[in-house]
C-alpha cells in the first residue's frame, strides 16, 4: 500500500511539472509573436514617417499586416493616444474610456531648435497568456518606440509633450 501512495505522489509531481513546462512554452510563444508584431508595426511607422491614414497609408498597411497574421488581441489604451478599434478601418481614432483597441499609437513631441517638427511614436500592442485547458488567463502589454522622425507625415494625430 505504501508503494502505491508513493508512486501516485510522484505521478502528481510529474504532472505538475509538465503543466508548468507547457505554461512556460505557451507564454514564450505568445510573447515572441507579440514582439515580432510590435517590431513590424514600428517599422511601418518609421518607413512611412508617421501614422498616415488612407488606402496606401501606414495605418492601412499595419491593419492588413495584423489581419493576415491572425492578430486578434485587444486591450485598453492610455489617455492621449490613438487606437485601432477595427482592423477594417484605415484610420486611428482617439481613445475613449472603456474602449478596446488592437493597438495604440501616441505621438510624442521631441522637437528642439535644430529640428522644430521632430516627433517619435510610442506603440502599444497586446498579447494574451492562454493555456489549452484554462483558456485566456492574462493580457499583457508590449510597448515600443520609434526613432525620432524629423518631419512626420501623419494627418490624424496631435503631439504630446
Amino acid at each position: 500500500m505504501r508503494q502505491a501512495i508513493g508512486s501516485t505522489w510522484i505521478m502528481q509531481l510529474v504532472i505538475v511539472f509538465m503543466l508548468i513546462f507547457v505554461a512556460f512554452l505557451a507564454l514564450s510563444i505568445n510573447y515572441t509573436k507579440a514582439y515580432k508584431i510590435k517590431n513590424e508595426v514600428l517599422t511601418f511607422l518609421e518607413k512611412y514617417e508617421g501614422a498616415t491614414s488612407g488606402e496606401n497609408g501606414s495605418v492601412a498597411l499595419i491593419n492588413n499586416y495584423l489581419r493576415y497574421n491572425g492578430y486578434r488581441t485587444v486591450g485598453s489604451c492610455p489617455a492621449e493616444s490613438y487606437g485601432a478599434s477595427s482592423l477594417e478601418s484605415n484610420t486611428l481614432v482617439p481613445i475613449s474610456e472603456g474602449g478596446k483597441y488592437y493597438y495604440c499609437v501616441r505621438k510624442v513631441n521631441t522637437s528642439n531648435q535644430t529640428f522644430p517638427n521632430r516627433s517619435s511614436y510610442e506603440l502599444e500592442t497586446f498579447f494574451k497568456f492562454n493555456l489549452p485547458i484554462f483558456g485566456d488567463i492574462f493580457t499583457f502589454r508590449v510597448t515600443g518606440e520609434t526613432i525620432d522622425i524629423n518631419w512626420p507625415n501623419d494627418d490624424i494625430m496631435n503631439a504630446v509633450d
